[in-house]
């Protein structure tokens, strides 16, 4: 877009001589005319004053001034020739000229230093101000000097070109020519020669050194960017509209020589037209610091450059916004401050166009760019609630830019006033202001906010979170701290002043989330809202509640409570949620289904923490998913007993599966208190199932109700609860089958046994529960044994083992003791000492117990007189059927000798055969084993005792020489002594003393170093 950037100013007007040639020194301008004279023009302002004839370079060297100039003094026959081209050489006080040969002229006397006589006829030169070397073309030859120093130039290399060059300029250590096809670069060490591209048909070769080492070659009108070595740039190309006979960079801009006009181009891709200065019959075009020096036929003009902050009002009032910013760039590092206000309203205005425009997000771009507060970018979407701690920014705080205009102005930089007073472009009308609202909630407008929202957001958390560390280190010093809402506050302690800390970053942030949160679910992104509700977030809870209720944003809301650790609010919605999706027809929000499994998941977490409130809402969920439940207790690792009791308060009817299914999943893990519980609610309900039965008089002592079945199973499977309780509860003329299993776990085997023979009338319980007490004891099967041999009394006398039971039993409760007297105590599961001496054959048990056995064992008696006392009733009840089958099954497990003691006498031996045979067979068997066994003892003592009287037939034969081998002295006539090998000999008092030195190392270990 066309501004200006240079303003155009007459220094010189009518000439009397032609202008060949013309530069700079300072303020001075030096003006080679037609005629072969120097004219030395000055500021007309300094005019006529006295300086010294000679001065150094540097206090001279003031810029060009922008007023009239006035002819100072002329110098005659200063060229012979007409003068192609002038350059002052800074650093060294030097006029270079051109024109018959190459003269040099020390400065400001212009007295004569040197004149190079090899370049006559030269046409181009160029000159390296670092290292002080010129190269010359001259026809087909390129010359190098080098300036030594002092007042002379010293000859370096001499090469010969193609053709004759046209254009010539230093790259680095080597030169580009253009010749009249095309470019080329010399080398200048050795002279070799590489081709760029082809120069153009129409104009000659134009080669422009730029500051970077690099070059801008012409090719009729277009500029081509190459580097030191002559390859291309990917910069891009110079467009002009006609091809330039001069190209001066002047950064940002590259001012170009046209037949008609002089172009000012932009030299930021696409090389944008900047400016056009019309002036005809141009002759040189050169530059002086920042000044454009344009010498016409008889005339100067100096294009001067408008200030930056002039060019800048220019172009963002134009709306040129791009430009303006990289203007903005180049203001001068003093300036930073006003540099980054002016960027700051360049972004902003820029973003307001942008954004009226539909470009929202590369408007959100400027606007981050900008670094202008969130809250006024907010304000362009009125809909999105924000906390009311977010105060929205003054329009006056974001000045505009051309409120800076006394800093800005340029002088006859021809804008107008208008541009400059322009309104501010957020200050729009009625309908402006509707049509833009509409826009403002539309899909795109949201994305980009988001987009903005989300590059500001880091920088605005990571102060807010250092805030709450920085607040967090304030409270463990002392200081009381408040939480967080929409604005948080410190509350000074005890015997300490107030020391507030900011919020600002945290309101920020509130701001920044509570109205990202808004447009990710405005624009269809539930999932993004749920990643920022999920990580650190400072939403506003309040608000974004209202807006997610609204919305039936459910997930996102249970989030939302979530975060902020309002869980008792999150369960609650939760399950109000499960409830509605269970419904025949839920309601058409519901986009998804709640399942109960949900609150399980949500409750793990807390169970470490909120252990209460994990079993008020597990109670939900504890019928449908009742598995879930108890391993999430379990998991969680909450008191066994705490959920238990509050089961038990709250659901009694869900305690029993509890405790089923934990001690299902883990028996270990349930106490003997919790076994009591769950006993005693399976006893209560077996008590209450039994009532109602026996009270209609339906109870049949074989009916199982699952509760029963669940009752039996447990006391047998389980041995932490108290039997002794549970047994007063239990009537006395019912459920003597748990009353068998109770006795049993108190180790009362002979009532146990007792109520499943005489009181259940099953023999194969009796049978089963003896099996179980002798596998138990396996490993003591000598003693294990005895409890059948229990169930054989019992059999055998039926009137004396149920005379007075309920008796014994009551008696047994009340004494709450299991140390009564009874048979088999040693065999329960665990209980009583083990004999550690075990018959090897059942003859020597016998032996041993045949005297107990005669006395105690036997029911009727064989001789002692019991007999006669037994009456005929008595006779007739004794269950021989039992005893017998009984006897046949397991005869490998009762001891014979025992059991044929208790049988009566008048006991047929043909009924004893399925128990004697078997037990005879092994019995014989064991004596042959053990004769066997016999034999090979004799047998082996026999050997030992040959190899004893062998070893016993050894001589030693004792000589003069004898020695002892532990003195080393003879043994003759001592008493010696001989080792087991038959060879060592000793004495017998070294052999005594050598086995006492052996106990005193034993007794007194050596120490370990």
């Amino acid at each position: 877009m066309v501004h200006s950037a240079y303003d155009s100013f007459q220094l010189v007007n009518n000439s009397p001589t032609k202008i060949d040639a013309i530069e700079s020194y300072g303020a001075t301008l030096l003006l080679a005319c037609s005629d072969g004279s120097l004219k030395i023009y000055v500021p007309e302002s300094s005019a006529g004053e006295i300086r010294p004839p000679t001065s150094d370079f540097h206090l001279q060297a003031s810029e060009l001034k922008k007023e009239p100039y006035v002819l100072e003094r002329t110098i005659n026959g200063f060229s012979k020739k007409p003068m192609l081209a002038m350059e002052v050489l800074k650093s060294r006080e030097l006029l270079l000229s051109l024109s018959e040969s190459i003269a040099f002229h020390r400065c400001p006397n212009l007295e004569m230093l040197a004149v190079i006589t090899k370049a006559k006829g030269a046409n181009a030169y160029s000159w390296d101000e670092r290292r002080g070397f010129l190269c010359f073309a001259r026809q087909k030859r390129v010359c190098i000097f080098r300036h030594d120093g002092g007042r002379g130039f010293v000859e370096v290399k001499e090469f010969g070109v193609p053709d004759t060059v046209k254009s010539i300029s230093w790259c680095g250590e080597n030169i580009c020519i253009g010749i009249r096809r095309e470019y080329m670069i010399l080398n200048a060490t050795n002279g070799a020669l590489s081709e760029v591209f082809p120069s153009g048909r129409i104009a000659p070769p134009l080669v422009v050194s730029l500051t970077s080492g690099e070059l801008l070659l012409g090719k009729d009108n277009i500029g081509v960017f190459v580097d030191q070595n002559g390859k291309l740039l990917q910069e891009g190309r110079i467009c002009w509209s006609e091809a330039p006979a001069a190209v001066i960079i002047e950064k940002p801009y590259a001012v170009g020589l046209l037949p008609r006009h002089i172009e000012i181009r932009s030299l930021r891709s696409p090389y944008p037209l900047i400016q056009t200065v019309v002036l005809r019959n141009v002759r040189r075009l050169f530059q002086s610091n920042h000044v454009i020096i344009v010498a016409v036929d008889n005339s100067v003009y100096g294009l001067f450059p408008v200030p930056l902050g002039a060019q800048i009002v220019q172009l963002t009032a134009s709306g040129d916004f791009e430009e303006a910013l990289v203007l903005c760039k180049l203001l001068p590092p003093e300036d930073s401050s006003l540099r980054a206000s002016k960027e700051q309203s360049i972004h902003i205005r820029y973003a307001h166009y942008l954004f009226e425009n539909g470009n929202y997000e590369e408007a959100m771009e400027h606007f981050v760019a900008s670094q202008v507060e969130i809250t006024y970018v907010l304000s362009f979407y009125p809909s999105i609630i924000l906390p009311k701690s977010s105060v929205m920014p003054d329009p006056e705080k974001y000045p505009d830019i051309t409120g800076e205009i006394p800093n800005l102005s340029r002088g006859s930089s021809g804008m107008s006033d208008d541009m400059e007073s322009s309104p501010p472009l957020h200050v729009l009308d009625s309908e402006e202001s509707a049509d833009l609202e509409s826009k403002k909630m539309s899909h795109n407008t949201l994305m980009a906010l988001i987009k903005f929202l989300q590059k500001k957001r880091y920088s605005i958390i990571e102060k807010a979170t250092a805030e709450g560390t920085e607040e967090a280190v304030s409270d463990a010093v002392g200081n009381d701290f408040v939480g967080y809402g929409t604005s948080r506050s410190k509350k000074a302690g005890k015997g300490r002043s107030a020391i507030p800390i900011s919020s600002v970053a945290r309101d920020m942030a509130a701001t920044l989330d509570t109205a990202l949160l808004q447009a990710l679910v405005l624009t269809g992104q539930s999932s993004a809202a749920l990643e920022l509700l999920k990580g650190i977030n400072y939403c506003d809870v309040k608000i974004c509640e209202e807006f997610l209720q609204k919305r039936n944003q459910y997930v996102c809301l249970l989030e939302l409570y979530k975060c902020n650790t309002m869980h008792r609010e999150a369960l609650k919605l939760l399950h109000k949620l499960i409830e509605d999706s269970n419904l025949d027809h839920p309601p058409p929000e519901l986009t998804q289904k709640f399942k109960p499994e949900m609150i399980i998941e949500y409750l793990k977490p807390l169970c470490g923490t909120d252990p209460m409130l994990v079993l008020e809402f597990s109670m939900l969920v504890l019928e449908s998913c009742p598995t879930q439940t108890i391993e999430l207790f379990l998991s969680g690792k909450i008191p066994a007993d705490l959920v238990n009791s509050y089961l038990k308060q709250n659901a009694p009817n869900m305690q029993a599966t509890y405790l089923e299914l934990m001690l299902a999943m883990n028996e270990n893990s349930i106490s003997g208190h919790l076994q009591n519980e769950m006993v005693q609610i399976y006893l209560s309900e077996v008590l209450d199932w039994y009532s109602d039965l026996n009270s209609q008089q339906k109870w049949d002592e074989k009916t199982y109700s699952p509760t029963r079945k669940k009752l039996l199973s447990t006391l047998g499977s389980i041995s932490g609860y108290n039997p002794e309780v549970l047994l007063k509860r239990l009537p006395p003329d019912a459920l003597y089958e748990e009353r068998a299993i109770l006795l049993g776990k108190m180790n009362q085997h002979e009532l146990a046994l007792s109520m499943y023979v005489h009181k259940l009338h099953v023999p194969e319980l009796a049978l089963s529960y003896c099996d179980q007490i002798y596998e138990s004891g396996l490993q003591h099967s000598a003693k294990s044994s005895g409890i059948y041999l229990t169930l054989l009394q019992i059999y055998l006398n039926p009137q004396k083992t149920t005379k007075n039971l309920e008796k014994r039993i009551t008696n047994l409760t009340s004494a709450q003791s299991p140390g009564v007297p009874k048979l088999g105590t040693g065999f329960g599961k665990n209980k009583g000492r083990l004999s550690k001496k075990i018959a090897e054959i059942e003859g020597a048990e016998d032996n041993q117990n045949s005297a107990s056995g005669t006395e105690s064992g036997r029911s009727d008696g064989d001789g002692d007189g019991d007999g006669d006392d037994v009456s005929e009733e008595a006779t007739s009840n004794i269950m021989l059927d039992k005893v017998l089958d009984l006897l046949s099954k397991r005869w490998d497990r009762i001891n014979g000798a025992q059991a044929l003691r208790l049988l009566p006498k008048y006991t047929k031996l043909k009924n004893l055969l399925p128990f004697l045979g078997p037990l005879l067979r092994k019995s014989s068997e064991a004596y042959r084993n053990f004769s066997v066994i016999k034999s090979l003892r004799e047998s082996e003592n026999l050997q030992v005792k040959d190899e004893l009287y062998k070893q016993r037939k050894n001589t030693v034969k004792i000589t003069s020489d004898s020695m002892c081998s532990l003195c080393n002295k003879k043994i003759g006539t001592s008493v010696f002594a001989v080792y087991p090998n038959g060879k060592t000999i000793v004495h017998f008092v070294c052999f005594k003393d050598s086995q006492n030195m052996k106990a005193v190392v034993k007794g007194f270990p050596l120490q370990k170093r």
